[in-house]
């Protein structure tokens, strides 16, 4: 492709891109999909010679938009805010034409310095201390495996520069709760600790971690001969938006010796206001955080903000230094390379950049309010309604929602729970995530695309009920 199809082409795609932020409101929310329909519309065979353009890009109407779930629907209320907005996407976009990766500091070095100033941005923007280092990961649960590691090495005295978890005796433990994100756990596995070795702690009834149950149990492990390694906290669970008690479960760590990493990966970006600090109160005793910048904040997928009190640890476990990639200047820059697992990384940081730049931290705090004000305004309907449930306090932006007409039977409420949220979904006019908390199935209401108004939460909660109720009568005895 010359540089003038090149440039016909990318204007098409811009062009399509955005009649499809004009169009999006027309779609259905969810694909209307079954398993096997996109294989169907694509040949088994790659094409030997090459095609027209034209015909490649046609294809996204016709195979891809179809099957695709959009998450960037103002209908769209499932699993989590994960917005692109559009500094964003030509960010992205343009990191992706510039083909540049930061193997090292000299490999391309804007990739790393606009990475060091504007993670920094961020850190100032969430009230954090001039303690914290932070670096660009992919994703929270990269970033939790990190954590781990980076606690398993200080656990163990830097084990990997001996014999590693092959010569560790006695076991290392994990400590997190069941509010916690899954990555957690697998984390935790990858890390060498084994699933044996993770402790699921006590959940109050706001789903917080308990920290008298964390101290007991810690307590069990030593008694036991066990080597207490780590607590993942979780600022905004899963499933709930629950709030962990960080600063006494710093205190705990701190006594103990333990690790202290901090999941905040989507309420994170709700520390840029003021007002909602107190949720990580305690903060600057944990080791490491993760912030998922590609959630709530409105950078596009994937781009995870990772902080850690102790640089030199992150650089101890994580580093490498081929001779292919040293340099003379190593002693005086900081090589990207050695604070995750790959060894090269993508120019992430250039949508951070433009996304803080074009909105401004007063035009991303905005939207931010924007949305917790409208879960406390549906909040307070739910909560009027007969026979609809709050299951977990709204501190953020999630609801979650259940709904026990008196003609279901208690029996069947999980069946009927499950079904609604289907029927809500199927209908395409707006997107749910039913999840399981305290061992019974709720709906989960996220709210925070970026383009959602009042009038899409209000047609939204017009939606349910009246699906709700529909369906209700189905299961009545």
């Amino acid at each position: 492709m010359k540089p003038e199809e090149f440039r016909r082409h990318g204007h098409a795609i811009v062009d399509w891109l955005a009649d499809y932020q004009e169009r999006i409101r027309d779609l259905p929310v969810q694909a209307g999909s079954s398993p096997g329909d996109v294989k169907a519309l694509l040949p088994a065979m790659p094409p030997q010679e090459a095609e027209p353009f034209e015909a490649i890009l046609a294809d996204i109407d016709r195979v891809v938009l179809p099957h695709l779930s959009l998450w960037q629907h103002p209908s769209f209320f499932g699993y989590f805010p994960a917005n692109a907005l559009p500094a964003g996407i030509l960010a992205d976009f343009l990191s992706t034409g510039l083909g540049v990766l930061g193997l090292s500091w000299q490999s391309s070095p804007a990739v790393t310095e606009v990475e060091e100033v504007v993670v920094d941005w961020f850190r100032q923007m969430a009230g954090l201390s001039p303690g914290w280092f932070g670096v660009i990961q992919d994703t929270a649960s990269t970033a939790t495996l990190v954590a781990l590691i980076c606690a398993r090495e200080r656990a163990t005295g830097n084990s990997f520069d001996r014999g590693g978890l092959q010569e560790q005796a006695p076991p290392l433990v994990v400590y997190t709760s069941a509010s916690a994100h899954s990555s957690v756990e697998k984390a935790a596995l990858l890390a060498g600790i084994g699933r044996a070795h993770v402790r699921m702690i006590a959940i109050d009834d706001a789903f917080a971690m308990q920290p008298e149950a964390l101290e007991s149990a810690i307590a069990a492990d030593l008694a036991a001969g066990h080597v207490p390694c780590a607590v993942v906290a979780a600022v905004g669970g899963t499933a709930t938006t629950s709030m962990d008690p960080v600063a006494a479960i710093a205190a705990i760590a701190r006594r103990h010796g333990l690790w202290l990493h901090v999941d905040a990966a989507m309420a994170g970006s709700a520390m840029i206001l003021p007002e909602c600090r107190w949720m990580w109160d305690g903060i600057e005793g944990a080791d490491s955080l993760v912030v998922n910048a590609h959630k709530w904040l409105g950078v596009p997928f994937d781009c995870s903000l990772y902080f850690v009190r102790d640089e030199a640890q992150l650089l101890r476990v994580m580093s490498t230094n081929p001779s292919f990639l040293q340099s003379a200047v190593d002693d005086r820059v900081r090589n990207l390379r050695d604070t995750s697992i790959p060894l090269g990384r993508r120019f992430r940081a250039l949508k951070l950049w433009f996304v803080i730049r074009e909105q401004g931290v007063a035009g991303l705090q905005a939207r931010l309010r924007r949305d917790m004000a409208l879960a406390q305004d549906l909040a307070r309907q739910v909560a009027a309604a007969p026979h609809w449930r709050l299951v977990a306090p709204v501190v953020l932006q999630t609801l979650c929602v259940r709904f026990e007409p008196p003609e279901v039977p208690a029996g069947r409420l999980d069946d009927f729970t499950r079904d609604w949220a289907a029927a809500v979904n199927a209908s395409g006019k707006a997107y749910l995530t039913p999840a399981v908390v305290a061992g019974a199935w709720m709906v989960r209401i996220s709210i925070g695309a970026h383009t959602t108004e009042a009038a899409d939460v209000a047609a939204l909660w017009d939606l349910v009920q009246a699906v709700a109720a529909k369906r209700a009568m189905d299961y009545a005895a």
